[in-house]
């Protein structure tokens, strides 16, 4: 295969799946940026050894590179994550947003407010659970992805991913129930 012929497959079997695979690093990442760099990286990795993929799951195998390529990139930047930046435009980032001319009759402030709310307390409950809990948490509830693909994406047995979700979901709640308790 020709490298344009290979570059128009490539791109019909991956971009489908490119929000998934930005969605999985952000996640892994917990950084913005940072994931746009891991699908990068991953996108190009896919790309040189996509004469090995036959046909499979594109969905599975995109996400187990970026999986792979986070763990790497992890690896690199270590120390980089170990710094924790103080910064005003950070605490601005974190406070509720709500566009007043974008609701709609039934919708309330409050309501909006209240989304919102709720929408942070899972973002930092998911953000607390150990990295091997929160990807398949994100795989599974966010990703729709069965069992046998996150086994194949975390290279795990299914009986893994069911312990490790049976796990984070009870790890999660106890989150949730602790944020409820403190607010």
């Amino acid at each position: 295969m020709d490298e344009q012929s290979k570059a128009k497959r490539f791109e019909e079997v991956f971009v489908v799946h490119l929000n998934a695979a930005y969605n999985l690093a952000r996640w892994l990442t917990r950084d913005e940026s940072n994931a746009e760099d891991v699908v990068q990286e991953a996108c190009l990795r896919a790309f040189k050894f996509f004469d090995r993929f036959h046909g499979e799951n594109g969905r599975a195998w995109l996400l187990a590179i970026v999986r792979n390529t986070y763990y790497t990139w992890l690896e690199k930047n270590r120390s980089q994550m170990l710094n924790v930046p103080l910064d005003e435009d950070i605490l601005a980032a974190n406070s509720p947003h709500v566009d007043a001319f974008t609701l709609d009759a039934n919708h309330s402030v409050e309501r909006s407010l209240e989304e919102e709310d709720n929408r942070r307390l899972v973002n930092n409950a998911l953000d607390q659970l150990p990295l091997e809990f929160r990807e398949v948490i994100i795989l599974r509830e966010l990703e729709d992805m069965s069992y046998k693909e996150i086994a194949t994406v975390a290279n795990i047995p299914i009986g893994t991913v069911m312990s490790r979700l049976a796990r984070a979901r009870k790890l999660l709640l106890q989150h949730l129930r602790q944020a409820n308790l403190e607010s």
